[in-house]
């Protein structure tokens, strides 16, 4: 593979981390708007402890994995022991996430250079870049959590219908409070791996990036409604987003027409599932 494949494949694999957390989210049809944050917060805080405070690289990235998993542990109480809906809360915890970022790198750019820890952004095993191992993980783990347990069975149940689930003696609470958690858990390893590719870490890290997580899991398939979905269309729909984001920089087409674009691909695949739903229910009604 050259090296315009190598970044493609590390380009895609940044929103495989989110999305996949975010399938989980809208499988309970929620939202998490706060992972793009997580990603500054988890890589400017590893960068700032590793080049600013002479930590090692472990517990650099140790400590900016736990940060990020902070905003999904405040995410996860709120929404699971509250009534107010996950985009209110997610969108507040993205403005605070920005916010530390902000605070924390004083606005200025934290540069990483350690081997050890660039090579988790721009590493080859065989020939293969690391991040792509990373992300068969990532998904691998996903897709046992959702198929083969019983926490899987659970998140399909309370995205189908919450009160029939807390009827039938799931905990609801509880089911919520992890998928938000894996969710910050997620993006703080996205975060961990867009710094070791760039080289930096800056406030802006992530910005936008909850709505390339959010393109892929609707255009894999993931109802907004909850309750169905799979990892495996989550990964078709990252994959045609990014060969899209790709193929729009190859020809040179300006950003702004690149989020309208982006914009009209979620219209149509959110359109499609309602029609879908709406469409089945109107031939039931005509057949009774």
């Amino acid at each position: 593979m050259d090296s315009h494949l190598f970044n493609v494949v590390r380009q895609i694999t940044i929103n495989l981390f989110l999305a996949c957390g975010m399938t989980f989210v809208i499988l309970l049809a929620g939202i998490d708007l706060s992972v793009g944050s997580v990603i500054a917060v988890s890589g400017c805080i590893s960068a700032g402890l590793i080049s600013w405070n002479g930590l090692p690289v472990y517990v650099g990235i140790l400590g900016g994995i736990l940060a990020g998993v902070v905003i999904g542990l405040i995410n996860g109480y709120i929404v699971s022991s509250t009534n107010i809906p996950a985009f209110i809360v997610t969108l507040a915890m993205m403005n605070i996430g920005r916010g530390i970022a902000r605070v924390y790198t004083k606005a200025q750019t934290i540069s990483v250079l350690d081997d050890s820890y660039t090579f988790w952004g721009m590493g080859t095993i065989f020939g293969i870049p690391i991040q792509l191992y990373c992300i068969v993980a990532v998904i691998a783990v996903s897709s046992f959590i959702l198929n083969k347990t019983k926490l899987g069975r659970h998140i399909y149940a309370v995205g189908g219908n919450k009160q029939a689930a807390e009827y039938s003696g799931i905990n609801v609470k509880k089911v919520t409070f992890f998928v938000f958690v894996y969710s910050a858990l997620l993006a703080s390893l996205a975060g961990i791996l867009t710094v070791g590719r760039t080289f930096t870490a800056m406030m802006t890290l992530g910005d936008g990036a909850e709505m390339d997580a959010i393109s892929a899991v609707v255009l894999g398939g993931t109802s907004m409604n909850g309750g169905r979905g799979t990892i495996a269309g989550t990964v078709i729909g990252a994959i045609v987003i990014g060969v899209l984001k790709n193929g729009m920089n190859l020809l040179g087409i300006d950003s702004s027409w690149q989020y309208i674009v982006q914009g009209i691909v979620i219209l149509i695949a959110v359109y499609i599932d309602w029609f879908k739903q709406t469409g089945f229910k109107f031939s039931r009604k005509i057949k009774a």
